[in-house]
């Protein structure tokens, strides 16, 4: 395949169309307003990983596309009826089908790229933390598509007919959506008892991933390696029945799709947790004395630096011996469902809790207190207003000795919100100091333990 041969390919195949369907649809679910991958830590242009698994995500509509338009490609030779021509020219079939897949390869890796490359350039706006331990997710994101496109060329190649594209193109997007939906999941279950699901080894046949809640949570690499020997067949299935000539060709060319996915079966790991895993430098603590941040948000740490040792002294003056030492991010990784773990010793926080992420100054001393008297204890993954929140404004109140909802007075919360909380404070306030730090001890007993309930202690067992 030389590159003269290559440009004509390029100029008369569907293959540059594709590229730029690919990169166009890609951006346009990218840039829809409001959605959920364009805020948080876990934004598509916030850090490098979260870029890299965000632009795999895309993959879920943009893999069985491109295994439609290989196979609209692959149709070319039998739409203009020159199968028989070629096939008497000197030039050698496999020559051709390089040229084919030469051409799509090149147009989808560089979508992908540029697709990387609008997001890279923002993510180098929005953090100080480089690595190159996000591009075997998106080289892998790459060989999908590749892979993808061959296959769809050989399988028209070998079912020439108008139906093949689009029943290719369903077929791929129904095996992903099961990927993700039945056969790629394990029923689990809780700490709580609540059924739930996980990710098995199968559904990382499919060239999307799971979404995380952490920037330093990263592909582990026997993913990379399975996926790869995977998609590796596909491809050489797609290839040989570009060159096939006769049914028991065909026959023959499935093996090594069948091959690779016997062997990445064998390579992926099975355990969700052995998926997705830690990564260990993006996690690293970054500190301002007390005050730690990880690697991946220590361009924060300066604005999070003096609330958070103005939070720790006043804590120190409420609670004595028995407050916390350290204001640090959150580094623990747990199944969604689980209950959440907490330590005295620290105020642990997470910049993807709504409080802390729009509160400075002041208002996010009053946030890393109210968390370090009541950590919260809503299952991992789940949103819910409850016993914590009333807990966390009476505490808040009683080391502030001011009573203040947090998120300011536009916050919404329960009707018989104020009187509740503010009935306990008083009542709290109105004990002997000694009687004070009895309740306040044990309910954060029972908010760190996440047994019980914390406000019903705090104010001395009376219902709300």
């Amino acid at each position: 395949m030389n590159g003269r041969v290559l440009r004509i390919e390029l100029r008369r195949s569907v293959a540059p169309w594709a590229g730029i369907l690919v990169l166009v649809l890609a951006l346009t679910f990218l840039y829809m307003p409001d959605a959920a991958w364009r805020s948080g830590t876990t934004a598509w242009t916030a850090q490098w990983t979260p870029l890299a698994m965000k632009t795999r995500s895309l993959l879920f509509y943009l893999w069985p596309l491109a295994i439609g338009l290989g196979a609209l490609q692959g149709l070319r030779d039998h739409r203009s009826k020159m199968s028989e021509l070629l096939t008497s020219t000197p030039r050698p079939a496999r020559h051709r089908a390089a040229t084919l897949a030469g051409a799509a390869a090149i147009t989808l890796a560089s979508a992908f790229a540029l697709l990387v490359l609008v997001g890279g350039v923002q993510v180098l706006a929005h953090t100080e933390y480089l690595h190159l331990g996000w591009l075997p997710i998106s080289l892998v994101g790459v060989l999908f598509l590749v892979a993808g496109a061959v296959l769809g060329m050989g399988a028209a190649r070998a079912l020439p007919s108008p139906l093949t594209p689009p029943a290719l193109a369903m077929v791929a997007f129904v095996f992903t959506a099961l990927m993700h939906m039945t056969l790629g999941r394990t029923e689990t279950g809780t700490t709580d008892g609540l059924p739930s699901t996980e990710p098995n080894r199968v559904s990382l046949l499919s060239p999307t991933l799971e979404d995380v809640r952490e920037a330093f949570v990263t592909v582990s690499a026997p993913v990379h390696v399975g996926q790869t020997i995977w998609l590796l067949g596909m491809a050489a299935t797609g290839f040989a029945l570009l060159v096939a000539a006769t049914p028991r060709a065909r026959l023959t060319a499935l093996t090594p799709v069948l091959a690779g996915a016997t062997i990445a079966l064998l390579v992926l790991p099975a355990e969700t947790r052995r998926m997705y895993v830690v990564d260990r430098a993006a996690a690293e603590l970054v500190c301002d004395g007390p005050v730690c941040v990880t690697r991946t948000q220590q361009a924060r740490l300066a604005d999070l630096a003096g609330p958070g040792k103005e939070a720790l002294r006043l804590l120190r003056g409420a609670l004595g011996d028995q407050a916390p030492e350290s204001v640090r991010e959150n580094t623990a990784v747990l199944p969604d469902g689980s209950t959440p773990r907490w330590s005295r010793k620290a105020v642990l926080f997470d910049f993807d809790d709504d409080l802390v992420a729009t509160a400075k100054g002041e208002e996010l001393t009053r946030v890393l207190i109210a968390k370090g008297m009541v950590p919260g204890c809503a299952p991992v993954g789940w949103s819910a207003f409850g016993a914590d929140d009333y807990a966390q404004t009476v505490a808040l109140g009683w080391v502030l000795g001011d009573l203040k909802r947090l998120g300011g007075p536009s916050a919404r919360v329960p009707a018989g919100f104020e009187a509740d909380t503010r009935a306990a404070w008083k009542e709290l306030e109105a004990l002997p100091r000694a009687e004070q730090l009895s309740r306040i001890n044990a309910m954060r007993a029972a908010a760190f333990s996440c047994e019980g309930d914390p406000f019903d202690v705090l104010s001395g067992g009376a219902s709300r």
